[in-house]
């Protein structure tokens, strides 16, 4: 450990002038925020000038949150391969499904969930010396409430460092956070500016609006691809070495954009978001070789601050973010594409700029872009709060009660949580966690599916059971809104994610069988006498495995919320009338029309046609017969 030379770490990075004041700091009161762009080296020289300043080793590691596994994944790799050690040796990794920790790692890597979980299962931490939040700015949910929870334990744990780093101008509100629950004077803010170079702003918007009730219109779409190569064409042309980074809200509208850039372009087009393979998102951030054709590189918001991506000197810009939103009359919850803000957008075009001079293009005019907000409204006022709620009652903070966070949970969307989960007897009336509940916090998955997969169980082939919500929970997309017929391609390996399905599976597999306790699926050893769930799990009856496949789906899919149980209310199977009170549509052409039963694994507000009037669309579900719906 002691050989780490942070000089040769932070040639080269703006940062580097930072580190001996982050160090006094740690030296001092132990605790710090750090401020300082994106690209600048915070993420690559932090945690090791932490782990020298504090002596931190395999049994007191440094342990840094980044909000994705991508850019975990991504740091973890980076601070190994400029140290010149290997993953798991200095620096280790753990996400969900990945574990690369070994003997001697001092620094470890990991997302929110996992620090969680670990907090809920040791609430001192045992064998971690100091705490390194990274991208709080974004402000996700899981990210306040570690925060919180951090700060709790910091007052017990005096010896615990902490270390809050933004890569926006914000850093003011951090502090007072910090300050007030720590009892502290002041807190040290180490910040750091990157070195600016001139970047250009150009407009270039399309000739139709960018959303539709359907969400990003196919030709916004197109018409990013066509700026993207129109104007990557035109920087080859002064700079041969010139890369371009895309940025759009959602991995669907990647895919599509990746696409037509191939077949307009002769650069190399490469996809970045967190549902491709992790070797391809590694291309997508390892640069261009010396000899190596101009690239594109087509991203969501991981690129934004999370990740670098070496040799980009022109940004091409959507404008759009995808955020949860909440809709309290329906009581659903969902990602929805907006506006970005303006904050993001400034990161984005920054990225242009950050190794000379850049340009950056936005697809929309400068209205559009002052009539952006300032900042993205932070997730725990806008998301569901299910998982959220179960954490804090764990915690023994009901509702974040007495605890240090920078907004409260919205109101509404906590009593809609509660009630959820006092529904799957997770809380009892009082709002603390039941024996169910403390099971279901220990699981990597929302409550909801958590029931889901150790009640289904129970009552279906624990393989199947697992293989359901690997489909269902991770995102898998069903176009038609036919659960059955997603899982068909995926079984067959006829869908995309097939593979990352499998995976999943299996880990769901190991967590029904009791053996995986860490979020990433690591299992401490087996527990051969516990093959099957829990029956304490819940006072659920256990059913008959029904004969039929689609009923199976349903029955799963039925116990993570029975409250979208929906009956067919016309002929032609249009309108639906769910359990809670709504009525939703389903997609054109669903060959779910023909059902009387409905088992809702996803619905969304929508005012497409295919909605049939209701305000709703039916996104993922599976038939389901009357006595199973009933029961």
């Amino acid at each position: 450990m002691m050989d780490l030379d942070l000089e040769r770490l932070g040639a080269d990075l703006p940062f580097a002038q930072a580190v001996p004041r982050l160090r006094a700091a740690l030296a001092g009161h132990g605790v710090a925020v750090v401020e300082a762009p994106p690209g600048t080296g915070k993420t690559t020289l932090a945690p090791p000038a932490a782990a020298l300043e504090l002596g931190a080793d395999a049994r007191s590691r440094v342990v840094v949150v980044q909000p994705r596994r991508v850019a975990a994944r991504a740091a973890a790799q980076r601070l190994a391969q400029l140290s010149g050690t290997r993953l798991g040796e200095l620096s280790g990794l753990t996400v969900r499904g990945q574990r690369e920790v070994g003997p001697g790692t001092a620094i470890e890597f990991v997302t929110p969930g996992v620090l969680i979980g670990r907090l809920l299962a040791d609430p001192e931490l045992s064998g971690t010396r100091a705490i390194v939040l990274d991208e709080v700015h974004e402000r996700g949910l899981e990210i306040d409430l570690l925060l919180g929870m951090v700060l709790e334990l910091r007052q017990l744990r005096e010896d615990l460092a902490l270390i809050v780093m933004s890569a926006t101008l914000d850093a003011g509100s951090f502090r007072d956070l910090i300050g007030q629950a720590l009892g502290l004077d002041e807190v040290s803010l180490v910040d750091s500016r990157a070195v600016e170079h001139p970047l250009e702003v150009r407009w270039a918007p399309g000739t139709g609006p960018r959303l539709d009730e359907r969400g990003v219109r196919r030709e916004f779409l197109d018409h990013v691809a066509r700026t993207a190569h129109r104007e990557h064409e035109r920087g080859l042309a002064q700079d041969p070495g010139l890369d371009a980074l895309v940025f759009l809200p959602g991995a669907g509208e990647v895919s599509h954009v990746a696409a037509r850039l191939r077949e307009l372009s002769e650069a190399e087009v490469l996809e970045l978001h967190g549902r491709i393979p992790a070797h391809e998102q590694n291309l997508a951030v390892a640069g261009r070789e010396p000899d190596g054709r101009p690239r594109i590189v087509v991203s969501t918001a991981l690129a934004e601050s999370s990740l670098t991506v070496p040799g980009v000197r022109l940004v091409v810009d959507a404008g759009l973010s995808r955020e949860p939103r909440r809709d309290a009359v329906r009581r659903m919850s969902g990602l929805v594409t907006v506006s970005a803000s303006r904050a993001s957008g400034r990161q984005r075009a920054g990225r242009a700029a950050r190794t000379g001079p850049g340009a950056v293009v936005r697809c929309y005019d400068e209205s559009a872009w002052a009539a952006m907000p300032e900042r993205a409204v932070p997730e725990i006022r806008t998301a569901d709060l299910t998982s959220a709620a179960l954490v804090l009652s764990c915690w023994g903070a009901p509702g974040g009660e007495g605890m240090a966070l920078l907004d409260p949970p919205a109101p509404r969307a906590l009593a809609d949580a509660h009630r959820t989960l006092r529904s799957l007897e997770a809380l009892d009336e009082d709002l603390r966690p039941t024996a169910v509940g403390r099971r279901l916090a220990g699981l990597p998955l929302d409550p909801r599916w958590g029931r889901a997969l150790l009640v289904g169980a129970q009552s279906v082939e624990e393989s199947t059971a697992a293989e359901i919500v690997a489909a269902v929970a991770d995102d898998h997309r069903a176009p038609d809104g036919d659960l059955a017929g997603l899982l068909r391609e995926l079984r067959r390996g006829q869908h995309p994610g097939s593979r990352r399905w499998q995976a999943e599976a299996r880990r769901l597999r190991s967590l029904i069988a009791g053996t995986a306790v860490d979020p990433s699926g690591e299992s401490p050893g087996p527990e051969p006498q516990r093959r099957r769930a829990d029956p304490e799990a819940s006072r659920e009856p256990a059913a008959h495995a029904p004969a039929d496949a689609q009923e199976v789906l349903g029955l799963v899919v039925g116990l993570a919320f029975p409250e979208r149980i929906a009956r067919r209310m016309d002929e032609r199977g249009e309108q639906w009338l769910l359990a809670s009170g709504t009525r939703a549509g389903l997609p054109r052409e669903s060959p779910l029309v023909h059902e009387q039963w409905l088992a809702v694994a996803d619905v969304t507000r929508s005012q497409a046609s295919a909605a049939a009037g209701t305000g709703a669309l039916i996104r993922a579900a599976a038939g389901l017969e009357r006595a199973t719906a009933e029961r």
